[in-house]
């Protein structure tokens, strides 16, 4: 009993541990105010919808006062809301709610740069001996053989070109790994340092439970302003594109992962263990992911990090190795890091789709659907459901001039970018999909209304009831909340096999991730084990095409 109520305590004082967050995009979840443009008294209304579903938290991307360049990412004022989005007072209604539904709320924080129209990027460019003259990253150019300016570095922009700008006031260049209209802040000024400090406070001072840090590893540079090297070819892709383009030349050791970020993490730590409870999670791009999580996630950092191995690529086959390999990497190469798994997010393609055989690269199966839903969730970790995976949503496919993101229109025609899976919510059968009365600010997906939110809740099989059921159940299962996990093998590279244990209970989940059925073998199934999900005491020798069955050892 006391390892038993030690486990449950874990879990009350780090709420995060073993749970599932849904991740919500506000741009496309619900319009109330007629623009076009989903809102926070549009998340307000749906956290009934939301906490039906089973899950215990909320991350929400970014809300901030933005240009829009970057939809978000690119912040002019941190310590406020756009009015796209509502007001402040808006969000202290929103948080208010949550926390009466008992959810947990997160917010993204983008630390690493701001916008090019943030005060403090406009006094920094207007001289060298300002007051904000060092808070971002300024370099002089340098000749190149024929005496012309370029650049300082050999370093480039995630979204393409270098990832330097000159401006002409200041006659320096400074850094963005993004968009130009991002620039770096200079995280070696200490001043720098405590003014995002001072931020993360200001909203841990409101009540919210937690941080999603973006690009984590982006917050220091070397200060040498070193050449990346060329990138071997076994590093693989440096983004999830997974295709040919210049950021994926390079081995990124001195524009990111600087070793000087460990001691502002422990500073971001400490802070934040002056709160109840709360959670800090990482995420960030590296060639050595699970090292990264290892360093960044120790006692006195990060809480943990955000997973992204299950989430690359446009189309892929799903198989047994696709998904227990990063499993099990993690596991034994960052020992002090705690996993959380996404299969889809606001930057990937839909994996309802990118798993799906036999399509185009944007079509679905609902069996297929329900299964990955219930995959997830028993992998070892904590996990993300992004807007929409509980209708079973598919990717949108988008013509070119209706692309908004500027990374999809750089990268066209290989990829029609992160558009693809930011389209809006369908929720009934009226205009627009009851997203907005206005012009969305993304189309409709032609195949989202069918899959609409107020047709699946009376349909006792959709891909939405079922996962009502799944996470409903997940949360009174000890192994899955807690317990480790073994993979057993299967024999077919389609069928995943693995236990998951916990003090109390020990559960085997069994994953046919083929279109056809499979039967199953027989060693794989002991005599001291019943069924418990989706069916209880079922005798089964084979399972269905796209389909899942957990025993439990009795």
């Amino acid at each position: 009993m006391t390892q038993q109520r030690s486990e449950k305590e874990q879990q009350e004082n780090e709420w995060h541990r073993g749970a599932c967050i849904y991740q919500i995009y506000p741009r496309s979840f619900l319009d109330t105010g007629g623009d076009g443009i989903g809102d926070l008294p549009g998340i307000t209304q749906k956290l009934d919808y939301i906490a039906s579903l089973g899950i215990d938290g909320i991350w929400i991307s970014p809300f901030f006062t933005s240009p829009m360049k970057d939809f978000g990412y690119d912040v002019a004022n941190y310590r406020d809301v756009d009015p796209i989005f509502g007001t402040l007072d808006d969000f202290k209604i929103l948080l208010a709610k949550a926390h009466r539904l008992n959810l947990k709320i997160i917010i993204d924080l983008v630390l690493s740069h701001t916008s090019d129209q943030h005060p403090w990027f406009t006094e920094s460019r207007t001289s060298h001996d300002n007051p904000k003259a060092d808070w971002y990253v300024w370099a002089d150019p340098r000749p190149d053989m024929f005496g012309e300016r370029v650049p300082p570095n050999n370093w480039v922009s995630v979204f393409g070109g270098p990832a330097w700008t000159f401006d002409e006031t200041r006659g320096q260049y400074y850094l963005h790994n993004f968009l130009k209209e991002q620039p770096d802040l200079n995280f070696h000024n200490p001043d720098v340092q405590n003014a995002m400090l001072d931020i993360c406070k200001f909203w841990l001072d409101l009540g919210v439970d937690g941080f999603r840090l973006d690009v984590v590893n982006f917050y220091f540079h070397d200060q040498e302003l070193r050449d990346n090297p060329p990138r071997s070819a076994e590093l693989g892709p440096a983004t999830q594109f997974e295709g040919d383009d210049p950021y994926s030349a390079q081995n990124h050791i001195y524009d990111k992962t600087r070793p000087e970020n460990l001691v502002f993490l422990e500073r971001l730590r400490t802070l934040t263990n002056n709160y109840d409870n709360r959670a800090l999670i990482g995420e960030g791009g590296d060639d050595h992911f699970f090292q990264l999580a290892d360093t960044y996630c120790t006692n006195n950092r990060l809480h943990t990090m955000y997973t992204p191995q299950l989430c690359a690529g446009k189309q892929k086959r799903l198989t047994a190795d696709l998904i227990s390999h990063p499993v099990i990497d993690f596991l034994e190469q960052a020992p002090n890091a705690f996993p959380m798994w996404a299969f889809s997010n606001h930057d990937v393609v839909r994996a309802a789709s990118r798993w799906c055989p036999d399509s185009d690269g944007f079509g679905h199966n609902p069996a297929l659907s329900k299964t990955l839903i219930a995959l997830l969730g028993c992998l070892q970790g904590s996990f993300f459901l992004y807007q929409g995976e509980e209708l079973g949503l598919p990717e949108a496919k988008l013509e070119f001039e209706d692309l908004q993101d500027p990374w999809g229109k750089h990268l066209w025609p290989d990829w029609q970018g992160r558009d693809g899976c930011r389209t809006p919510l369908p929720w009934n059968n009226e205009t627009n999909a009851g997203f907005t009365t206005a012009e969305p600010w993304l189309p409709i997906a032609k195949t989202h209304p069918p899959l609409n939110a107020e047709k699946q809740d009376s349909d006792p099989a959709s891909t939405l009831n079922f996962t009502r059921a799944f996470l409903g159940w997940r949360k009174h299962q000890s192994a899955l909340i807690f317990g480790a996990i073994t993979f057993i093998e299967t024999g077919s590279d389609t069928l995943l096999a693995f236990e998951r244990k916990s003090n109390e209970q020990t559960l085997l989940c069994i994953f046919n991730l083929k279109d056809t059925s499979q039967t199953l073998p027989p060693l794989l199934l002991p005599e001291n084990i019943k069924t418990v999900f989706p069916a209880e005491n079922q005798s089964t020798g084979s399972l269905p095409p796209y389909s899942f069955q957990i025993w439990k050892y009795v």
